[in-house]
């Protein structure tokens, strides 16, 4: 099965799963579902996540397990808002100087940048801008 946006794919999926109070999500894997996954584990909003094989042994999974807070009646997700800026038909880029702030600090934004795909702090720190892929808190 082909997705013509497979990054706001992976952010639906996320998004349902926390709505639903899932544990964990999987996923189709790449090297961009990966690298935005490294960035939500570092920042907080994942517990952990793998890469294991699929059903087919040419597809790997990326399986993402969501962090929660709280007891059990209480319990309530870290993530809560995802939004994908850039999308296949639209790209939105921005400079160094334009990075746009998620909740004034809170959230974040995450950005592929010519260094890599990196936070919007980071890529302040480094000065370079780029491709604002989403925005998450």
């Amino acid at each position: 099965m082909s997705f013509t946006d497979p990054i706001a794919d992976m952010l639906t999926r996320i998004r349902n799963a926390v709505m639903a109070g899932h544990a964990q999500v999987a996923m189709p894997n790449s090297k961009m579902k990966l690298e935005i996954a490294k960035i939500l584990k570092e920042e907080g909003f994942l517990e952990s996540f793998e890469v294991v094989d699929g059903e087919r042994e040419a597809q790997k999974v990326l399986r993402l397990k969501i962090k929660y807070v709280g007891e059990r009646r209480q319990r309530r997700a870290v993530l809560s808002g995802l939004e994908r800026i850039s999308s296949p038909g639209r790209r939105i880029y921005t400079k160094k100087t334009d990075i746009p702030w998620v909740l004034s600090g809170i959230g974040v934004a995450i950005l592929s940048t010519p260094k890599g795909v990196m936070t919007g702090a980071r890529a302040r720190q480094l000065g370079v801008g780029g491709e604002i892929i989403c925005k998450v808190w």
